[in-house]
């Protein structure tokens, strides 16, 4: 901690809810470790909204770290216990999976062959994710924690107090639901389903339940050692006891759940984690993103155009704002993210303002890429081509400085990130014209021009050509030649100095393409 830096008046919302967390410790002297949780259903692709909860916890828990000196521990909870209630709409085998409608999760055999299930191939996904940011997180499954007795004295205490918690939830369901609800959900021996059935309390002291079958006998069951599983509003207020959980994020639509939660807990532990609701990010369509449609952008598909600092940036700025996320945002942001690292300054107020300190954990990266990411994709469309090392070049004439290392390395992945934007979304729609007869002409006789030229032409060769044919069509308006040409060359009206370009190309390329334009 830098104790000459006034962290309570950081505006910087991490650092406004570490202090929440900050002024519960200070209750709880007793406390050792703070535990951070971030929740995840496994029914389908871990979406960017699950991701974006981790990176944001991540950021809270380090900027803690920041202002006070204590153990932490980020837990990634996978509820893969959980019953797959419908097939996401995007998952491959849709009628292999269908005949498991009702089974846990991590029950469901994984169809690719590559994982023990459907849940933990899902899971894999997710820390393959958060492995690539470097998270340190420890990864829990709900499965094994009901299964292992871990959360049985949990269990137990809903038991217990199963009347109390029972009519906290039963005033918000639909008349039908009520009839049949419990907390508790017996797992069937027989079937291997999740029932949702009304139960009776045989004993709460040995903790036995029983609920009628399909064939209307009467089995009795444990609560305990994974026969069953609790509804996930009494799931979630119960591992905030057994997991210890002081701080932990929720989209805005599981607002009501949380208060209920809240009440339920009362009757566990009372234990209830400082909290965060953010806003929901939205698809192209303004519909909220989700597993089950597979709507939205994905992580992968931001890594393909962007890097994921620039994600990390996203997700940064106004978490409790609705954000429309989708491909056009990433130029946006790989642009703010270059602005934010450029005004970095060595004071160290303004520094743990800036969103760089939060993406980077106060490593602060020395150098990035050297050129505007919006520039480069404009630079690209203009030179119509997916040839990185063309662009690279013209990149250094365009930056003209010498470049580090790292520059130089930041520069050539952010060429392939804009090669791969340029190809996906703007050369489907450029449309290249053909030249008139006159262009024609005058494109023919600069071709002459260059055959005479033994040796190769710089680019001020180069450029003095075009300006002389140029004023033979436009004399009163080079501009109107310029943007002919790259109409004709690029399908564009804007584009790089063409003098610059064809000393890029060399000669031979150059004579290729104008031929090529007048066949």
């Amino acid at each position: 901690m830098n104790t000459k830096i006034n962290y309570r008046n950081s505006k910087a919302w991490p650092f406004i809810e570490a202090h929440k967390i900050l002024k519960k410790i200070y209750k709880e002297k007793e406390k050792k470790i703070i535990n951070f949780e971030t929740g995840y259903g496994p029914s389908g692709i871990p979406h960017i909204g699950t991701f974006a909860e981790v990176l944001r916890t991540n950021m809270v828990r380090n900027a803690l770290k920041e202002i006070y000196d204590c153990k932490s521990k980020l837990i990634a909870f996978s509820d893969d216990l959980d019953a797959l209630k419908k097939v996401p709409e995007d998952y491959p085998f849709q009628d292999k999976l269908l005949k498991y409608i009702n089974f846990p999760l991590s029950s469901i055999p994984d169809f690719t062959g590559k994982y023990s299930s459907y849940a933990e191939k899902n899971n894999n996904l997710l820390k393959e994710f958060l492995n690539q940011f470097n998270f340190d997180y420890e990864f829990i499954s709900s499965t094994k924690k009901y299964n292992s007795g871990d959360f049985d004295q949990c269990l137990l205490k809903v038991l217990e107090n199963y009347e109390n918690i029972s009519n906290i939830i039963l005033p918000t369901l639909r008349k039908e639901r009520r009839a049949s609800y419990s907390p508790f959900l017996p797992i069937c021996k027989e079937t291997g389903k999740v029932l949702e059935v009304p139960i009776k309390v045989v004993s709460k002291e040995d903790g036995i339940i029983s609920y009628k079958d399909q064939n209307n006998k009467e089995i009795e069951t444990l609560v305990t050692k994974g026969n069953c599983k609790l509804q996930w509003k009494v799931d979630w207020a119960m591992r905030w006891s057994a997991l210890d959980i002081d701080y932990e994020m929720n989209g805005k639509d599981l607002i009501p759940s949380f208060e209920l939660s809240k009440q339920i807990s009362r009757f566990i532990n009372n234990k209830v984690p400082i909290n965060m609701p953010y806003e929901l990010f939205l698809d192209q369509n303004g519909e909220k993103i989700s597993k089950s449609k597979g709507n939205g952008l994905s992580i992968e598909e931001w890594m393909k155009y962007g890097t994921k600092e620039s994600l990390a940036l996203f997700m940064y700025q106004n978490p409790r704002r609705a954000k429309r996320l989708y491909f056009d945002c990433i130029p946006k942001s790989m642009d703010e993210y270059k602005k934010n690292r450029d005004n970095l300054v060595n004071k160290d107020r303004e520094l743990i303002e800036n969103p760089i300190w939060h993406i980077h954990e106060g490593i602060i990266p020395s150098s990035t890429y050297p050129v505007e990411f919006s520039t480069l994709i404009n630079l690209v469309t203009a030179l119509n081509t997916s040839d990185t090392n063309t662009i690279y070049n013209f990149c250094l004439l365009y930056i003209k400085k010498d470049l580090s290392q790292d520059e130089q390395n930041n520069l050539k992945l952010i060429i392939n990130l804009a090669v791969n934007y340029f190809q996906n979304f703007i050369l489907p729609k450029l449309k290249k014209r053909e030249p008139t007869k006159k262009e024609k002409e005058v494109i023919s006789n600069l071709i002459i021009e260059i055959k005479k030229s033994k040796a190769e032409l710089s680019s001020e060769e180069y450029q003095n050509l075009i300006y002389k044919y140029g004023k033979l069509l436009y004399p009163e308006n080079l501009r109107e030649w310029f943007i002919s040409l790259y109409q004709i060359l690029f399908g564009s009206e804007n584009g790089p100095r063409l003098g610059s370009l064809f000393y890029l190309y060399k000669k031979e390329k150059v004579l290729k393409i104008l031929e090529e334009v007048i066949k």
